[in-house]
């Protein structure tokens, strides 16, 4: 008989190559990630199947923004830097294809790592990866700039780094970054956290608004002039490290991008009519087909071109700020739905071609089913039955006006409910118990006109049941002071939705982000039900369990009332010059800040 020692030493050789054959069925290294699923493109795929590889190289273009800035660093929560600027200067480990709801591809890494259960991440640097004065990046690197945004930066980046356990360097240019919860969006996340150079902030303070600090980047572009408040030019680095990668193949096309400032929509519009700039972003379909008869378009020289998409609507429209009495009461933010004639402003605005925003991720498949929850969304919502407002399992629909402006039928039920709500008409004025009026300011960015004339028509509606709508025009500098701190009854929100939403809707929506400064949570939204959608969406291991708490979601924060929601864009409409040309082929979520400019090209007619 053998020993039995040596049948256990036996044993346990024998398991040593299955166990490392788990580990690595487990978590094998690959050129990419994706949410659900692998991602679409091979391991030696040559290009984004958007991009044109054969685009010619050069150029300059000159778009507008409204508004100004104060800063160049797009990453410290003090100032406001061009919104551009973190898109075109700086990378991360990985890259989005906007052909795919999730999916990323190795970029300043060269390959990511996962196991089963996405409990941690591990990145491999790309050797040949390098900073835009050609020092390169190192691991140490990516590990500062993790800690620092999440501790110092902007708000946007912290709470990721609330969530990571345990960061470390695994090799000479890999590093693991393990987490403290369960959430599988958290391992895609880590590879889009811009990569900035440590020693560039030694011995100074990351979180300076100073204008003279430019945070040193990976990107493309880095910027070679600026007015303060007046424009700013990037131009393309002729060292780029990233020239050659397939990621990268057909994008990057331009010599010179400039970002010409304006302070209001109008001016910018009759800049770009006068061949200032090269393009222009249309939001109004009506405008779109009445006030492009101007001689460039007629002579050729500008090409309208419209972009198509699947992503969902999003929100767009005047957020409710519920902190603030008595917008939090649910019956006074229906009757403030019920008295905004969206038919009638809609007809007056647009010419009524453009169909409302009927919930937030309405256009997808993620957009909820229309009448009574049913199976899985219904068994998510239940255990928040005593709490969930009218309409959100049984099925709720905005209000719609007979399209009419006088709007009778809904301003009677807005009445009624103002008065359940314990508001009377005093005088011709809506007060409380207390004798205190009804009034309301609508905070708004200076030249934003389309949204100005909104609350002009939307102020009349109101003042038929005494409630008072004041306009407040402020600058940019102010509009984001006021908005940060959240002081406004009314005010513009835009959220873009994705078709893979995940941890920004923490951000958005979440309830620990309502009381924090700064936060992109504008209405102020506690609701257990919101955070515990959220969660499910999170730990959702199958598209049919993603699905269904999306749809939960979008049922408790279409039926909270926190939004009036406008109409939704359809097609981007892009008029520019006609040398600038993209690719035949549009990705799946059609114009977003990857698209334009970074796969378009200039080229003589």
């Amino acid at each position: 008989m053998r020993p039995i020692f040596f049948q256990s030493h036996s044993c346990a050789a024998a398991l040593i190559p299955l166990l490392a054959s788990s580990h690595f069925a487990l978590a094998e290294s690959s050129h990419g990630i994706a949410m659900y699923g692998s991602p679409a493109l091979p391991h030696d795929f040559v290009s984004l199947p958007y991009a044109n590889p054969d685009a010619p190289q050069g150029g300059r273009v000159v778009f507008g923004n409204t508004g100004g800035f104060d800063s160049l660093n797009p990453f410290s929560s003090k100032g406001t830097a061009p919104w551009q600027m973190r898109f075109w200067g700086y990378e991360s480990l990985l890259g989005r294809s906007w052909d795919e709801p999730f999916t990323l591809y190795g970029l300043l890494a060269e390959s990511v790592e996962v196991p089963e259960d996405r409990s941690w991440v591990e990145f491999t640097l790309r050797e040949e990866a390098k900073f835009s004065d050609g020092s390169p990046v190192t691991v140490e690197d990516v590990i500062w700039s993790y800690e620092t945004l999440g501790t110092q930066g902007h708000l946007r980046y912290r709470s990721f780094w609330n969530k990571i356990a345990k960061i470390e360097q695994t090799g000479p240019r890999s590093l693991r970054i393990s987490f403290n919860v369960e959430d599988r969006e958290l391992a895609l996340i880590a590879g889009l956290r811009p990569v900035l150079k440590k020693a560039q902030w030694e011995g100074k303070e990351f979180a300076s608004s100073s204008l003279g600090e430019i945070p040193i980047g990976t990107g493309a572009y880095i910027i070679e002039d600026f007015d303060a408040g007046r424009f700013v030019t990037f131009r393309k680095n002729p060292d780029y490290w990233g020239m050659d990668l397939p990621f990268r193949n057909g994008t990057q096309n331009l010599s010179e991008i400039r970002i010409d400032f304006f302070g209001d929509q109008t001016v910018l519009f009759e800049a770009f009519k006068a061949g200032e700039l090269t393009s222009y972003r249309e939001f109004n379909a009506d405008k779109w087909e009445s006030a492009y008869g101007f001689p460039a378009v007629l002579q050729g020289n500008i090409v309208k071109s419209e972009i198509p998409h699947q992503r969902p609507t999003g929100i767009t429209g005047l957020a409710m700020n519920t902190r603030r009495v008595p917008l939090d009461d649910w019956r006074v933010r229906e009757a403030l739905l019920l008295a905004f004639n969206f038919e009638y402003i809609n007809e007056t605005i647009t010419g009524g071609v453009q169909p409302r925003i009927t919930s937030y991720f309405s256009n997808s498949t993620l957009g909820m089913h229309p009448g009574a929850a049913q199976s899985r969304v219904k068994t998510l919502l239940e255990p928040f039955a005593d709490v969930l407002l009218p309409g959100t399992i049984e099925g709720y629909e905005l209000p719609q006006s007979d399209g009419t402006k006088r709007n009778r039928k809904n301003l009677r039920k807005a009445a009624a409910l103002l008065q359940e709500a314990g508001w009377n008409v005093v005088d011709g004025k809506l007060t409380n118990a207390d004798g205190k009026p009804l009034e309301l300011t609508a905070l708004l960015r200076q030249g934003d006109s389309e949204m100005s004339s909104i609350c002009d028509i939307y102020a009349n509606a109101l003042a038929r049941l005494g409630i008072s709508l004041k306009v407040e025009t402020v600058d940019n500098a102010q509009y984001v002071q006021r908005q940060n701190g959240f002081d406004f009854d009314l005010t513009r929100v835009r959220r873009d939705l994705s078709l893979s939403p995940g941890n920004e809707q923490r951000l958005y929506w979440g309830s620990d982000s309502a009381a924090q400064t700064g936060s992109r949570n504008i209405m102020g939204v506690t609701s257990p039900a919101i955070d515990s959608m959220i969660e499910e969406m999170l730990k959702a291991k199958t598209p049919e369990e993603f699905n269904s708490a999306v749809r939960a979601l979008d049922r408790v924060l279409t039926a909270g009332r926190y939004v009036i929601p406008i109409w939704s864009f359809g097609n981007a409409r892009i008029a520019h010059v006609s040398q600038l040309k993209y690719p035949e082929k549009t990705p799946l979520y059609g114009d977003r800040t990857e698209f334009m400019p970074q796969v378009w090209w200039y080229q003589e007619d």
